[in-house]
């Protein structure tokens, strides 16, 4: 089952990106007991996004358009955030 945050990341970047395919990854129980850890279950994610919006795009600007679409959420909501962007093709 996927948690509200989870469902909030997913929701933020389809909005922002129209990704043609997305993975968002709950890592938090391997983090368990860690730093960062809320005891929410959801503090630690992958996120997996393939857009068209990323054609062109460096590597850091891509992970800058992922964090500009979360808004305060990474930060405030979510400790950890892994960004694995790619446009169509590659």
């Amino acid at each position: 089952m996927t948690g509200p945050i989870a469902q909030e990341i997913e929701r933020l970047l389809t909005e922002a990106l129209s990704p043609t395919h997305l993975a968002v990854i709950n890592d938090s129980a391997s983090h368990s007991g860690h730093m960062g850890d809320d005891g929410t279950g959801e503090s630690h994610f992958t996120v997996e996004i393939e857009s068209a919006a990323f054609t062109g795009q460096s590597r850091l600007s891509r992970q800058r358009m992922v964090n500009k679409a979360l808004g305060d959420l990474p930060g405030q909501r979510v400790h950890a955030l892994a960004i694995k962007a790619k446009a169509p093709g590659e």
